[in-house]
């Protein structure tokens, strides 16, 4: 019989909210235990406690705190990246050894992308997952990265703004930064570019992510077959991923290259990936998207690095 590692998952906005859910439903090695939020009033935590999970609005002070905590072996941080500095700072402080999933831009520990690095990292203290936005596109990026040399890659990522909480929304500036950063370190390209759309379109537009890829020339079936691979890989944790259109390629020739700001003028195979993300409705409807890329891709994290744990 599995032993499951009993988890807290700090932020009771949209995204902890979501991850609960999940956690309950779908965890094979991982137990809630206790929801912590610092609005006493949160849907978060009210729902949290309507399914039997332990509570705190006192934030990772009042987790600490309390008993649960003694068995805890890791924390999802879904607050802010911020925030997510003292949080991580607190929790060390009183249990050295526990496991952290950052769901915020703060980066502490190593990007995290599961399908394409966690294995690298499985035995991390603190892994942090990029951002929903880096979730869904970075694959593509490292799948164009294993069959040719990447010298540029630019990700547009649109969701619907009633996806977006208060969280999300004050850390933009570190979202793109963030999710730029980890397309070159995770994606292997050497230079990446991220934006980020907030749509207000009624009614709430599906989430949609556009990869643009320049690199050497290489056999675009090969690419192709590349890409294919990985978005299998990613829709066996997060079934609404999915290809949108046809991947699509352009030969930029060296006698008429393309002139990138900052990066001087390419020429090699411009390859255009056409994302489409849609949630699986655990919380938000399924327009939300990109809750459910970053909390599958937390949870499907944890679940691997607590199997890891069981097997040491």
């Amino acid at each position: 019989m599995t032993t499951k590692r009993k988890v807290a998952i700090v932020g009771s906005g949209n995204i902890g909210t979501d991850l609960m859910i999940k956690i309950l439903r779908n965890a094979k090695h991982l137990e809630m235990a206790v929801m912590v939020g610092i609005d006493p009033a949160s849907d978060g935590l009210a729902r949290a406690g309507r399914m039997g999970v332990a509570t705190t609005h006192e934030g990772v002070a009042g987790l600490v705190k309390m008993p649960e905590f003694a068995d805890i072996d890791f924390v999802f941080d879904a607050t802010s990246a911020g925030a997510h500095v003292k949080n991580d700072a607190m929790l060390r402080e009183c249990k050295p050894g526990i496991r952290v999933i950052d769901l915020t831009p703060a980066a502490i520990g190593p990007y995290c992308v599961p399908v394409v690095n966690l294995e690298e990292h499985v035995n991390a203290q603190n892994l942090n997952m990029v951002t929903c936005g880096g979730q869904a596109t970075i694959p593509m990026v490292a799948a164009v990265s294993r069959v040719a040399k990447v010298h540029y890659a630019e990700i547009v990522a649109s969701i619907a703004s009633k996806s977006a909480g208060p969280g999300t929304r004050a850390n933009i500036d570190e979202f793109t930064e963030t999710t730029s950063k980890a397309i070159e370190v995770i994606g292997g390209a050497a230079k990446g570019k991220a934006i980020i759309i907030m749509n207000p379109a009624e009614p709430s537009l599906m989430m949609r992510d556009t990869v643009y890829v320049l690199s050497e020339a290489a056999d675009q079936d090969h690419v192709e077959a590349s890409i294919e691979e990985m978005v299998a890989a990613v829709n066996a944790y997060v079934p609404g991923y999915r290809l949108k259109q046809k991947v699509q390629f352009e030969v930029i020739p060296e006698s008429a290259p393309l002139n990138i700001p900052g990066q001087g003028k390419f020429s090699g195979l411009k390859t255009s990936v056409f994302l489409e993300v849609e949630g699986a409705a655990h919380y938000l409807p399924a327009y939300a998207g990109n809750l459910d890329i970053m909390t599958s891709a937390a949870l499907a994290t944890a679940e691997r690095m607590a199997q890891s744990m069981s097997q040491a």
